[in-house]
C-alpha cells in the first residue's frame, strides 16, 4: 500500500501552521488601533490622570492668584496691557518652569514604577507614541494652567484699566491686547519646552528622589546656567554683541524674555535696540522641546 511519504505529510502540517499564525497576525494587526489612536488613548489616560491629582488642581489655583495678586499690586491691572507684561515677565521666568516641571518630572517615572511600562510592552505601542502622548496629555493641563491664568489677568486689566482702550488706538501697536495675547502664546511655548525637558528627566530615571533632584538641577541650570553662560561669554569676548542676539537662543529662558522684549514690549514702544532675533529665539524653544522629547524615546528604547 502506498501512501504520502511522511516528510511530506510533515511539511504540509508546518506549511498550514506558518500560514495560519500568518493569518492571526495579519487579523491582530488589522485589529491593532492606528498610531493616532494609540496616542490618543495615552493622552486621554493623562488627562485623567491630571484632572484627578488634586496637587495640580491646588498648583493651578495658587499659580493663578500669585499672578493676579503681582498684577495687581504691581499696578499693572490699572495702568494696562504691557505695564502688566513687564510686571510679569521676571515672575513667570521663575513660576513657569516650576509649575512645568511639577507637570512632568514623574509622568513616565510613575509608569515604570507602577509595572505599566513592562505591560506596554507587550501591546504595539512604540516608545515615541508614548513619549508623545505622555507630552501632548501633560501639555494640555499645563497650558491649562498657564493660559487661563494669563486670561484672568488679562480679563482683570479689561475691567480695572484706569484709562479708556480708545485713549490708544490712534498708537501703532500701543497697549492692545493682541499683544497681551503674543505675550500669552509665547509663555506657552517657553511652559512647552519646559515641560518636554522635565519628561526626558522622567525617562532617564529611576527613582522620585533622583527624577526631583535632576529637575532641580536642570532649573538651576535653565534659570541660572546658561544665562551666566551667556554673560561670561560676552564679557570675555567670546561673544560679539552683534551675535549675542542669536546666542540667546541657546537657553530657553533667555530666548522667552528676549521673544517678549522684542515682540511685545518694543512694538509697544515703537522704537529701541534690537533684543533678540525672533526666528532664533523660536528655533531654540524648539530645538529644546523635540530634543528633550527625543532624549525621552532614546531613554524609553534602552
Amino acid at each position: 500500500m502506498t501512501g504520502t511519504p511522511r516528510s511530506v505529510r510533515d511539511d504540509d502540517a508546518t506549511t498550514a501552521t506558518d500560514d495560519e499564525t500568518a493569518l492571526e497576525d495579519s487579523r491582530s494587526a488589522a485589529r491593532a488601533p492606528k498610531p493616532t489612536r494609540r496616542i490618543e488613548r495615552i493622552v486621554g489616560r493623562e488627562l485623567r490622570t491630571v484632572s484627578r491629582t488634586r496637587t495640580f488642581v491646588l498648583l493651578g489655583a495658587a499659580f493663578a492668584a500669585v499672578l493676579l495678586g503681582i498684577a495687581w499690586v504691581g499696578g499693572g491691572v490699572g495702568a494696562g496691557y504691557v505695564p502688566t507684561i513687564v510686571d510679569l515677565l521676571t515672575p513667570l521666568e521663575l513660576l513657569v518652569p516650576i509649575v512645568a516641571v511639577a507637570f512632568g518630572y514623574r509622568a513616565i517615572l510613575g509608569d515604570r514604577r507602577r509595572g505599566e511600562l513592562d505591560v506596554l510592552e507587550t501591546y504595539p505601542i512604540a516608545p515615541r507614541e508614548h513619549v508623545l502622548g505622555v507630552f501632548v496629555g501633560r501639555a494640555v493641563g499645563l497650558l491649562g494652567t498657564v493660559v487661563v491664568s494669563l486670561l484672568l489677568v488679562g480679563g482683570a486689566v479689561v475691567v480695572g484699566r484706569e484709562e479708556p482702550f480708545s485713549r490708544y488706538a490712534s498708537h501703532a501697536g500701543a497697549d492692545s491686547p493682541l499683544l497681551f495675547a503674543r505675550f500669552v502664546v509665547l509663555t506657552a511655548l517657553f511652559a512647552l519646552s519646559i515641560l518636554a525637558v522635565a519628561i526626558a528627566i522622567s525617562a532617564l530615571v529611576s527613582g522620585t528622589r533622583s527624577a526631583l533632584a535632576l529637575s532641580v538641577v536642570a532649573l538651576v541650570v535653565v534659570l541660572v546656567g546658561l544665562d551666566l553662560a551667556l554673560v561670561y561669554g560676552l564679557a570675555s569676548g567670546y561673544l560679539g554683541e552683534s551675535s549675542l542676539v542669536y546666542a540667546l537662543a541657546v537657553s530657553p529662558l533667555s530666548a522667552y524674555r528676549g521673544l517678549v522684549f522684542e515682540t511685545v514690549v518694543i512694538t509697544a514702544a515703537g522704537t529701541g535696540p534690537q533684543t533678540a532675533s525672533p526666528v532664533a529665539s523660536l528655533i531654540g524653544l524648539a530645538v529644546w522641546t523635540i530634543g528633550s522629547l527625543a532624549v525621552a524615546t532614546a531613554a524609553m528604547n534602552r
